[in-house]
């Protein structure tokens, strides 16, 4: 069955334009070049530290070879990790696994 990461991310101070940027240009085509399924990206409406995504996976094996391909490439630790670093808190970050109900848009 398939799965979702809910990944919550807290922005740092003003760097909520620069984050959105470089996550809608840079890594997200970049993980979907890679096989990806990016169901939403959402912004806090009324506060600017608060970001979120949902990645979709069909199974386990799926999940681990993407984390493979994006994780451990070149182009992610040389120049996004760094920059990602600069923007985001990462001790902040909580990642959910969420399965759909049985009424979800989301199947």
């Amino acid at each position: 069955m398939a799965f979702y990461e809910l990944r919550q991310y807290k922005i740092k101070p003003g760097k909520m334009s620069e984050w959105l940027d470089f996550m809608e240009n840079e890594i997200i085509p970049f993980q979907v070049s890679k096989g990806a399924v990016i169901s939403a990206s959402f912004k806090g409406e009324a506060d600017d530290s608060v970001y979120f995504w949902i990645r979709r996976f069909e199974n386990e094996t799926e999940r681990e070879q993407l984390y493979k391909d994006v994780y451990e490439s070149e182009f992610w630790k040389n120049q996004v990790a760094p920059k990602v670093g600069e923007l985001i808190d990462r001790e902040a970050i909580q990642v959910q696994r969420v399965t759909p109900t049985r009424l979800s848009v989301l199947q």
